[in-house]
Parts: structure tokens; sequence; C-alpha cells
């Protein structure tokens, strides 16, 4: 145990944790990197460049000795690489529940950015130990010193605790081993108690049922030991033990202070909970480990399948992502207009794109999503109390005594020469400022209230756009608050059509449906009749639009003669029009759904 390292690497987007990760890997002779960015296995992260997923993996590295009081030889260094976007901030509170230290990673040419603040809050509750890392100091922009006071300021260590590194070139790659030896505490426990491994990740796999990754806390498990999972009772024999390098390789026994997985034929999904316990059937721990948080989704939407016969492959496939993704949370929901699929809940849009993208590729599901949106509290007149996911479930207007919706606390680091336009963004959003603080040298720090309902669909691209990329944005819910909030429907031909209402303020109400109906007016199809789009609050029409009908020239075969002859194939047209709209049905096609998200 004495020689046994856990840790896992945090920073803001882009700050260079990966490659950094590539480069330990590399000089530990764990693996031969044959392309960039090794740990992220996934075609989706590849493609965009971002890590989606926590990847754990084991290395070993001979510390030479030095002058800490460390003893020279053989360490196990369990490394755990996480993604820097707040969407997936769930995955990194996983991975720093499983860990003793964390390597924090700061851009030499960016700074500290906001997501670096909230992950090393996240790290510093856990009481782990952390270990400062400037990145990038190769590149001709770099500052390292006006880094080195934001760190020293931002965390309060000495300046030679901070380490200068590259993970291109992997200058300071061995000082950033031998600090994580010498600085990170070894794990504790007794590996005589009884079992108590943490659960913090697990994946779905066809041939071999579920794996789960654990940390031992207390105690040792061998092969073919008889186990159950705390939480939910179930029972199981663990087939399979080992630990994690880029494959899994299967050992006889792991003890404390080992990360590493099991696989003992699981193939139910429900019965693996992310933050469950394993022990020993016949010593059994005596409580669950603690310091596990629930997650709580951000944005809500109803994923629908295209074909309605596919409903049971979605539901599948959601519990397969679900292992793999302990942020999603989905529960069955029905629509009119798209019929039996599933409310979900994300972290945040990103998050969503994923699992969408992720569905697609993995499970080869055609989905439908529909407008994301938030929770609200509805209080109606009798004062009761019910938690909305979705326009549709609100009661009736006049039922409602108000409505609730949830406020983020934000905080937004910039350069100062970009304030004025990130305020008006703010206030246009409904937002108030708290407070502004220098950080250091001209970058401010922002703090803002702000409704959650008006950052979830395109405040983050637009705070990227008008700061030219600077901008860093990180947040928290802080209290659900007492708003104006009315309920918008879309009616086609009168009908309306559920999956497109949306809940909205008052003041925003108006132009928002007159903003929709235009687009939809350029995305739905012209059929053989009128369509009519129209936008309501309650009874009222506030706006409308019309979709042209598609009209074959009946009149064309006459030519000359009396006007009646005309005006009979006219009339004749217009009656099969109208016997048409009465029985014909509009197809909406999934471009508006998402349309309505890029509305400007």
């Amino acid at each position: 145990m004495q020689h046994i390292r856990n840790f896992c690497i945090i920073a803001h987007i882009d700050h260079g944790k990966s490659t950094l990760a590539d480069r330990l890997l590399e000089y530990t002779k764990t693996i031969q990197i044959t392309e960039g960015q090794m740990l992220d296995d996934m075609d989706l992260e590849k493609e965009r460049g971002i890590t989606i997923k926590s990847h754990a993996i084991q290395m070993e590295y001979d510390y030479p000795g030095g002058d800490k009081g460390v003893e020279k030889g053989r360490y196990v260094l369990n490394l755990i690489d996480t993604p820097g976007h707040v969407d997936f901030s769930y995955e990194v509170s996983r991975s720093i529940a499983a860990c003793e230290g964390a390597l924090l990673v700061v851009d030499a040419t960016q700074g500290v950015q906001a997501q670096t603040i909230s992950n090393l809050y996240m790290a510093i509750d856990h009481d782990l130990e952390i270990i400062p890392v400037i990145n990038k100091i190769d590149m001709p922009s770099a500052m390292p010193d006006e880094v080195e006071d934001e760190i020293v300021e931002l965390i309060g260590c000495d300046r030679k605790d901070i380490i200068r590194a590259s993970g291109k070139t992997g200058e300071g790659v061995e000082d950033v081993l031998n600090a994580v030896v010498e600085r990170i505490p070894c794990p504790k426990g007794d590996p005589e108690a009884p079992l108590q491994a943490l659960i913090f990740d697990s994946v779905f796999n066809s041939f071999r049922g579920i794996i789960a990754y654990f940390k031992i806390e207390n105690g040792t498990i061998r092969k073919g030991d008889k186990v159950k999972f705390f939480n939910t009772g179930m029972e199981y024999d663990a087939d399979e033990v080992g630990v994690l390098k880029m494959d899994m390789i299967p050992r006889q026994q792991l003890s404390t202070g080992d990360v590493g997985y099991i696989i003992s034929g699981i193939k139910d999904s429900k019965e693996v909970k992310v933050g469950d316990t394993i022990t020993h059937i016949a010593r059994p721990c005596q409580k669950a480990i603690e310091g596990f948080q629930e997650v709580k989704p951000m944005v809500f939407a109803g994923v629908y399948p295209i074909d309605p016969t596919d409903y049971e492959n979605l539901r599948a496939s959601l519990e397969k992502l679900q292992l793999n993704d302990a942020s999603l949370t989905f529960s069955p929901e029905s629509s009119v207009a798209l019929g039996f699929g599933f409310r979900c809940g994300f972290l945040g849009l990103l998050h969503m794109e994923i699992i969408q993208e992720r569905l697609d590729r993995e499970f080869d599901m055609d989905v439908i999503t529909t407008v994301p949106n938030v929770s609200y509290m509805v209080y109606d007149k009798q004062g009761g109390s019910k938690e909305v996911h979705n326009p549709s479930g609100l009661p009736d207007q006049t039922m409602i005594d108000h409505i609730e919706e949830p406020y983020i606390r934000a905080s937004i680091i910039t350069a100062s020469t970009y304030i004025g336009p990130i305020m008006k963004l703010c206030l246009d959003k409904r937002g108030e400022l708290i407070n502004q603080e220098y950080v250091s040298g001209n970058r401010i720090e922002l703090h803002f209230m702000l409704p959650l309902g008006e950052i979830v669909i395109d405040f983050y691209d637009k705070l990227k756009s008008i700061s030219k990329g600077y901008a860093s944005f990180d947040y928290h819910i802080d209290s659900y608050r007492p708003s104006r909030l009315i309920k918008l429907d879309i009616l086609l031909n009168g009908e309306p059509v559920d999956a497109l209402s949306t809940l909205t303020h008052a003041d925003n109400a108006v132009a928002f449906g007159r903003r929709m109906c235009e687009k939809l007016k350029e995305l739905i199809p012209r059929q053989q009749f009128d369509i009519a789009i129209q936008a309501a609050i309650g009874a009222k029409i506030i706006a409308r639009e019309t979709v042209k009908q598609v009209r074959k020239d009946v009149t064309a075969k006459c030519y000359g003669g009396d006007v009646s002859r005309k005006r009979k194939l006219l009339e004749k047209q217009k009656k099969g029009k109208k016997r048409m709209k009465q029985i014909g049905n509009v197809e909406v096609p999934q471009k508006a759904f998402l349309a309505v998200l890029k509305l400007d």
C-alpha cells in the first residue's frame, strides 16, 4: 500500500490534460503512443478533440529517491484523466471520489479559467493533495510568470511547488511523476478489515455483461469471492478481477488502495449504481462509503424514436448508455404529436448533443429530440406544489397561483476589454450582477444571478463569440424564484403540437412566438393545402404565418370562351382542397424541433 498513488488530472477545457497524460504513459513505458490523446478512445472524442469520459489507467514508475524522505523503488500510479467541459463535471466529481491527489493543469498561454477554479474547489472539498502544473510552456505566447502569480493567489502555495511542463515536448514530465510520488499520500485503509470498494464507473460489454470499475477503501478482493452490492442488495460471484491498463489485465487479488474492475456476469443495468459499495457476503461492512453526490440534471428534453416500434429498443439503449454515463436520467412519457418516448435529464446542451450522437452511433437509434427546457415549481391556489419538467404537464392557467424557476449563480472570467458586451448579454437574459473583482492584471471575474431557462439554449455560444473565445463560464444552481412565466403553444391548422410548446417569460413571449412562426414557415414543406402556423398564449393568438399550398393549374386547358368555365374548374379544385385539409395531417420535420434552439 505504501507504493500506491491514486491521482486524477483536472483542468479547464483545452488546457492539455489528455496530452500530458500521453507523456506520462510514454515516460513510464506503459504503452506505445501511436497517435495523440491515447486515452480518448471514443470516435466522438477524437473528432471533437474533447474528453467526454473519465479514463482510468495504471502505470508503474521507478522512483529514483530524493530528499523528501520517500524511499526509492517501484510505485504503482493509478491515473484518471477527466473531462474539462462544464457539462461533464459529474464525471470529474466521480473521479475525484476515487483519488487522494490531483494534478491541477493550467495553460501557460491562458491562465486560470472558470472551470479550473470550479474543479479545484471540488478537489479541495474531498481533501485532495493539489499539485499545480503549468502546461504548454513551449508555446511562443506562454506567460509562465504571470500564470504562476495567479496560481499562488488561488491556492496559496509556494512558487517552488509549481511544476512547469509541456505535454507536447515532454519537458517537466519526470518532475510531475516525482511530485506525485513525493506529495500525494498513499491510500489509507486496512487490508484486513471487511471489504469496502467504491464503484466509480461502469461499462456494458455485449459478451461479458456489465463491468464495474471500483477503488478499494478497505479489505481485499480475490477472484471467485462471493460479493454483494451494498445499496441494491444483489449478490454475485467475482468471476474476474483485475487492473486497468489500456486493456483489462486479470489479477488473482486486489487489496486496499487498488483501482480495478470486476466482472460478475451482471445482465441487468438497473443492478449497478455508480457510487454503490461492494462488500463480501460472509463478512459484510457495516455501512456504505459516503461522500458521493447524486446527479442533478439541469436540462430536460423529450427523446422519441422516429419509428414507434423502436420504443423498447430505445429503452434498452438508454439503459446501456446510462451505465457508461451516470449523469443521464430518463423516465417514460408520451406526446400527442410523437407517440411514446422518454423525458431525459441532461447536464447541459453539449451533453444532450453527445447523447444523441452516441445513440445514433453506438446503438443505431434514430431519435427526435424536443425543445430542451428546465424544471419549474408550480404552486396552485390550494397551496400545493409540484415539479414540472414539461410544458404540457402544466395545470390549467386558472388553477396556477404562481410559478418559480431555477436561478443559477454564474461566474465569468474574462479580459476587462469585453466587460461591456458581456454585461449587456447577461442583463438581456434577465440576469443581475452580484459583484466583480479583478483576478490579476486585466482579467476580471463577474458574478451574476441568471435564470437557468435563459442560458440553456444559446448563452454559451454567444458568450464565446462576443469575447472572441476568451471568456470562461461556470455555474451552479442557487435557488428557485417566482417569475412571470407563460406557456406558449404552437398550433398547426388549429391543432397544438405539444412537442413545440415552451414556457417563456411574459416579456419575451410575443417576440419569441413571432420568430418561431417565421422559422417554422421556412422548414415545414408545402402540402396540397394551406397550413396555418400560429403562436398562442391560452386562447389568444399572438402571431401567424401561412405555408401556401402547392397548386396545379387546372385552367390550363381553357383557352378562350366564357369565364364561367374557368370558374367552375377553380371551384371544383377549391372543394377538393377543403376536403384534403380536413383529412390531411402535417408532418413536422426533425429540423423544426432543433431550429427553435438556433432562432437567432
